[in-house]
């Protein structure tokens, strides 16, 4: 296990309520549908976790340049406990996020297109219908320079991100450079997600990659823990490392899968002011996503 200071603690754990599942995800793919399933097995923690997502996108084209874009995406997450707490497990065991996104991409000039998208979210247990708590808003505007026809290809993201679960009042930046500097070698740095590519030929790409995952999502039956604290939200946060591979079945359509090992890794139960109550699991996991995607590059 890695041990961390607090003030490591602290950041990383403001860092993924910024990042993980908002829409600065959404600001880097370029999605049109995804199917996943992520595993994360039992480590020593007695915490093992499940994930099915499905996403779609529909770009609805409005001119020669410019798009409208409508979709969503749902997530569930399995969570077996194989351990005594100290509360009803079954409250969380099983979790849900939906997103509508609705999104434009405008023609800013010859270099440079705008980016609009806004995702109002619902993330629950749902054991009691739809609650105001269960609702969230996240909003992103960036620029896209994308160069495609040169010798060296490359991606530059830049822009601004507003989370209403991060609790702060303000948009924060976004960053994202991707770059081809070989036919066959590629690099990404960006958060949440940042990657070193190897392309063995049309068909076949291996990677390095670092990112972040996880979740924040309410529970609607707040319950009390035996320290006297209120538990009203569960977070996971995870950096991993991992290395994968994707076979292209065209140029927009992909298997891929991922497998590795979360670096850092928290999984919380928090108060009503996101503060956390207690720890369920930080000790490291293996990982493992697989799924198909059809993508737009």
């Amino acid at each position: 296990m890695i041990k961390l200071g607090p003030h490591v603690k602290n950041f990383f754990s403001c860092l993924c309520l910024l990042f993980l599942g908002m829409t600065w995800t959404k600001a880097q793919s370029s999605d049109l549908v995804r199917l996943e399933y992520l595993r994360i097995p039992q480590n020593d923690t007695g915490i093992q976790t499940s994930r099915y997502k499905f996403l779609i996108n529909a770009p609805i084209k409005i001119n020669a340049e410019d798009y409208l874009v409508v979709g969503g995406e749902y997530n569930e997450f399995d969570i077996d406990f194989t351990r005594e707490l100290e509360f009803d497990e079954s409250v969380v065991n099983k979790l849900r996020i939906i997103d509508l996104n609705l999104g434009f991409i405008k023609k800013w000039n010859d270099d440079w297109r705008l980016i609009g998208i806004i995702t109002p979210r619902i993330a629950s247990n749902f054991t009691n219908g739809v609650g105001g708590d269960d609702f969230f808003f996240n909003a992103t505007a960036t620029f896209l320079k994308d160069k495609k026809d040169v010798d060296k290809p490359f991606r530059i993201v830049l822009g601004l991100s507003f989370n209403s679960t991060t609790g702060l009042p303000i948009p924060l930046p976004l960053v994202s450079y991707y770059k081809r500097f070989h036919p066959n070698w590629s690099y990404t740095l960006g958060i949440p997600r940042s990657n070193f590519k190897y392309h063995l030929s049309k068909k076949h790409t291996f990677q390095l990659a670092s990112l972040l995952d996880g979740y924040f999502i309410n529970i609607q039956e707040d319950f009390e823990l035996q320290n006297g604290d209120t538990a009203s939200r569960i977070s996971l946060s995870a950096l991993v490392g991992t290395l994968g591979y994707q076979y292209n079945i065209t140029k927009e359509m992909s298997l891929y899968i991922l497998g590795g090992r979360t670096i850092l890794q928290e999984g919380i139960l928090r108060n009503d002011k996101r503060e956390r109550v207690l720890t369920l699991n930080n000790e490291p996991n293996f990982y493992l996503r697989t799924g198909f995607k059809i993508s737009i590059f």
